[in-house]
């Protein structure tokens, strides 16, 4: 028989029993997390159409994309990112109103990813965002969310690690980097490595306050008071002083929420999204190599759309969520109880109605026919 036929393409698979019923108890259960926090659900579409996600969208590279035609040889693409769709949808969506829309979703996103790296290419994701929301609030508001979806269910050791998009790209623009230049940093900057950023930075002329602060890129801090040693040489460039503060002012009011001991601080944090504007953030966790959540400011991306207005969001990963929580023994497990009503021909209608009351009181029963 044809292999085709009998197993799933390279990068996705099927998902049956036990693990099927736990991952649609977390998507519910985060859903749930969100709705309290006053968001309504939205559904977009599988595919859309190729220029919503072209590399001016700023979100996946193009190469990674699914491509495909429909039968007016329009280009068509499997979404491998929610945000650029709620920016779109957000902005064909009329005058605004007193208030920012508050939307939460949860589907599946695909990305090709080269064979040679062995990744899965379809992942569910879900997530939150907010039209319209402006302000340190908006984005502290977002990050305290989602660490409150980790806490629901069950997860306890993880850190958020925060950064803030402006401050990168200040610095790259202080020290005069070309494109090239400015790639080749996000790449050391991906693959950790600092010693690559200090040999790149020492080939650039530049002076010692801005080379300290490009030395910073590498570090972690725990709250505002370690953080507020970058403000002296950030002193002559407005744009990484205005990134410096904003977060500290996030900080301050992570405190309001309680949840400043799951965030750390990280100058050198970037994400391959480049749509990001502001404050950004990725969620980390034991035994899983992956961020479990990713987010951030992204202003740009809705006047991509025709729409100038503010917009923050994050979307959680349901599969490397559930492998967290499994392989730190949080998982916890669906109703699994079920009656099994054994019936023959005769006794048939007994055992229907008997069925019909036990789903009407909520319960499980399942109707096994046999001989005797």
């Amino acid at each position: 028989m044809d292999r085709t036929k009998q197993f799933t393409p390279e990068g996705v698979r099927d998902i049956r029993g036990r693990e099927c019923r736990r991952k649609l108890a977390l998507e519910h259960e985060l859903m749930e997390t969100m709705y309290s926090f006053g968001f309504s659900p939205v559904e977009t579409p599988t595919f859309e159409y190729f220029d919503v996600f072209a590399k001016e969208t700023g979100s996946v590279r193009v190469q990674d994309l699914y491509k495909f035609f429909d039968h007016e040889g329009n280009t068509l693409v499997l979404r491998p990112d929610v945000t650029p769709q709620i920016a779109r949808s957000a902005a064909g969506s009329g005058p605004e109103g007193t208030k920012p829309m508050r939307l939460c979703y949860k589907g599946n996103t695909f990305i090709n990813y080269s064979s040679y790296l062995g990744r899965a290419r379809e992942f569910t994701q879900v997530g939150a965002e907010e039209i319209g929301g402006k302000g340190i609030h908006a984005d502290a508001e977002m990050i305290a969310l989602s660490i409150e979806c980790l806490l629901h269910i069950g997860l306890s050791r993880f850190q958020i690690s925060v950064g803030h998009a402006l401050f990168l790209q200040a610095l790259a623009k202080a020290a005069g980097m070309d494109e090239e230049t400015e790639e080749n940093l996000h790449l050391l900057l991906s693959n950790k490595n600092f010693f690559g950023v200090t040999e790149l930075t020492d080939s650039l002329p530049m002076e010692g306050a801005l080379k300290e602060l490009f030395s910073k890129l590498g570090s972690f801090y725990a709250n505002a008071g370690e953080m507020e040693e970058l403000l002296a040489p950030a002193e002559g460039y407005p744009e990484i002083k205005k990134a410096l503060s904003e977060l500290l002012e996030l900080d301050r009011i992570l405190k309001l929420y309680g949840v400043n001991e799951y965030v750390t601080y990280e100058p050198g944090l970037h994400s391959s999204y480049r749509y990001y504007s502001g404050v950004l953030f990725a969620g980390y966790t034991y035994d899983v190599g992956e961020p479990v959540v990713k987010g951030g400011r992204y202003d740009r991306l809705l006047a991509h759309f025709g729409k100038e207005d503010g917009a923050v969001g994050f979307a959680l990963t349901v599969d490397t969520l559930l492998n967290a929580l499994v392989r730190q023994n949080r998982v916890w497990e669906p109703e699994e109880e079920c009656e099994i009503i054994t019936c023959t021909k005769e006794n048939l209608p007994e055992a229907i109605k008997r069925a019909k009351r036990l789903r009407r009181a909520g319960k499980r029963a399942e109707l096994v026919e046999v001989e005797e």
